[in-house]
């Protein structure tokens, strides 16, 4: 399985992949630092992430255009995408959820919890729901 994951914060970035290899070693990371990027890396992936996992608050392109330009590639459209972000805006989350993603989760400042996260998102997709 792989994660892409797409964040500016460099700190945050080693905090998901940190937890993601505690979940399961076998899980790969790919990363992004912003929007534009993200687009440049799943067209160059081989094979496709199984997840995005994306942040909405990012310099060159952010979270919510990304999100719309991945949902509006027909190669991309099966790939779930969870918005990953310190906004606890209702607003932003009524956006994005309309727009395509399968979850949103705010960015939690303990690791126990962001790990708990990203199993709970993992464990969903493995167990076929």
């Amino acid at each position: 399985m792989t994660i892409l994951i797409v964040d500016d914060d460099a700190d945050d970035l080693q905090f998901f992949t940190d937890a993601v290899a505690e979940i399961d070693s076998n899980v790969s990371c790919i990363t992004a630092f912003n929007g534009i990027e993200a687009l440049q890396v799943l067209e160059a992936a081989s094979p496709r992430p199984d997840y995005i996992f994306l942040d909405l608050n990012m310099p060159k392109m952010g979270g919510k255009q990304c999100l719309r330009h991945i949902r509006n590639n027909p190669l991309f459209q099966s790939i779930p995408i969870i918005i990953y972000s310190t906004s606890r805006r209702p607003e932003d989350v009524e956006e994005v959820r309309a727009a395509g993603a399968a979850a949103f989760i705010v960015k939690p400042n303990k690791f126990h919890l962001l790990r708990a996260e990203i199993a709970g998102i993992l464990n969903n997709r493995s167990s076929g729901n």
